[in-house]
């Protein structure tokens, strides 16, 4: 006969378990973790674009004793600096107390989302209603843009260089935008095509205005728009070409369940990781290694361009840290551990199917650590090293977060990226982690509270005990 006692310490011992995060965490960590999500949801709010992220960011950043940082500034253990990339991107660091030789502690996170920006040429009139053209941002499902209200942001440059900033459909005052759909009495031959096909890129036309000019001209509900458009913002036709405007989801922000434990917001993937790596470089007073907080731009469509996680700006924000010191940018680089901060696809109950449950991220289980994302044979993975995952195995347990190994759905289903790979390309041991959503890329994406709040512990943990 076995002793019962003896053998469930030893099943205890050996076995992974994993535990839903309610089942580990007490009350006044609730109380904590509902606080903190409820400032996210604000940002969230406050950063429908990665201009707006960035503009966000830095205002908490200075309210918190940031300064811009500066080529040639002595640097001193807990100065805390940030650099602004064009004002879509953002670079932040404490400055640790030991030598940047001995590398520092990074996360980076993107702040751009899947959206809809207008075309250069964006605005026309048929059969006198009044549309802006638009070409999708990111990976979406164009059928989830339709029949749902859009507002728009963004900026206008002028000739003269003057900037205009754009905000229609915010304020609960405002309109909003709107792109049509058939009626289901006459979309007979429409529900035939496959989903990718239902809804033509060319046809998410934003519907912005039907009533005419009074005038007998001609285009007269076109020439109404750019009348009130330039009443608002001194703007005509032409300043479209040198604009950035995107139409984004008119959704604020909300508790999700009759229990509140979720949130639905836009712009989740990845403003819920930026957000928690921002909060954490922001709580952090005194690390030995100096942490470096990465908001990038681009990541939806490949992280190129200036304010992209490809281009030199982070390796500059480095060397000119590095050379305050008199260290070697290569030699920070080499002993420098990134976290990839981006979310990662939460088990879905109601798609079983694609995903292999018992490496699945599941709601509730606290911060999801990728080892390798990728797709077809882990093509395009970063694929982090076994040392790099036990080192976070050491700091989550030392600070108590809940956290959970994470796969992008079966080996044969899918897959996809992230900024990984372009931070490994440094030299840096990286990994990627981050919070299960559910509604991916859809214009109102889903977390849970408790897996926000153990990523924003998790990057904190990284920051303080690496």
């Amino acid at each position: 006969m076995h002793d019962n006692k003896q053998e469930n310490d030893v099943r205890s011992e050996l076995f992974y378990e994993q535990k839903n995060g309610y089942d580990v965490i007490g009350t006044a960590e609730r109380l904590v973790m509902e606080s903190y999500c409820e400032d996210y949801k604000a940002f969230l709010d406050a950063a429908k674009t990665e201009r707006e992220a960035v503009t966000e960011a830095v205002r908490q950043a200075e309210a918190r004793g940031f300064v811009p940082f500066v080529p040639g500034m002595a640097l001193e253990p807990g100065m805390k600096l940030y650099r602004n990339n064009r004002g879509k991107s953002l670079l932040l660091a404490v400055v640790g107390k030991k030598s940047l030789a001995e590398g520092a502690t990074v996360a980076a996170a993107h702040i751009d989302s899947p959206r809809l920006d207008l075309k250069q040429v964006p605005l026309y009139e048929d059969r006198e209603l009044a549309y802006f053209r638009t070409h999708y941002y990111g990976g979406i499902k164009k059928y989830q843009w339709v029949t749902i209200p859009l507002e728009l942001h963004g900026v206008v440059a002028l000739r003269s260089g003057e900037v205009v900033e754009v905000v229609i459909g915010r304020d609960s005052e405002d309109p909003v935008l709107y792109i049509t759909d058939l009626l289901p009495h006459l979309a007979k031959d429409q529900m035939q095509k496959k989903p990718g096909e239902l809804v033509p890129g060319e046809k998410l036309n934003l519907l912005i205005g039907s009533q005419p000019y009074a005038d007998a001209g001609k285009d007269r509900v076109k020439l109404a728009v750019l009348s009130l458009l330039n009443d608002r913002y001194g703007i005509t036709e032409e300043d479209f070409l040198s604009a950035e405007l995107e139409a984004v989801p008119g959704f604020r922000a909300r508790d999700v369940g009759l229990d509140r434990s979720l949130i639905g917001g836009y712009g989740q993937d990845d403003r819920v990781c930026a957000y928690a790596e921002l909060r954490a470089i922001l709580d952090v007073e005194a690390p030995e290694t100096t942490a470096v907080c990465i908001l990038a731009d681009k990541e939806e469509i490949g992280s190129m361009g200036t304010s992209g996680m490809r281009s030199s700006a982070f390796d500059t924000f480095m060397e000119d840290l590095c050379a305050a010191r008199d260290v070697p940018l290569r030699r920070c680089l080499e002993r420098s551990l990134c976290v990839s901060a981006d979310v990662c696809a939460g088990f879905d109950p109601n798609f079983p199917e694609v995903s292999e449950f018992s490496n699945a991220p599941k709601l509730n289980y606290g911060m999801g650590i990728a080892k390798y994302t990728g797709s077809g044979g882990k093509g395009g993975a970063n694929d982090a090293d076994a040392e790099t995952v036990a080192r976070l195995r050491r700091f989550f347990a030392q600070a108590g977060v809940v956290w959970q190994m994470a796969e992008l759905g079966k080996v044969d289903q899918g897959g996809g990226g992230t900024v990984a790979l372009f931070m490994a390309d440094r030299n840096i041991s990286t990994i990627d982690a981050g919070v299960p959503v559910l509604s991916m890329h859809a214009p109102w994406e889903i977390t849970a509270k408790l897996d926000c709040y153990m990523t924003y512990k998790g990057v904190r943990a990284a920051y303080e005990l690496n």
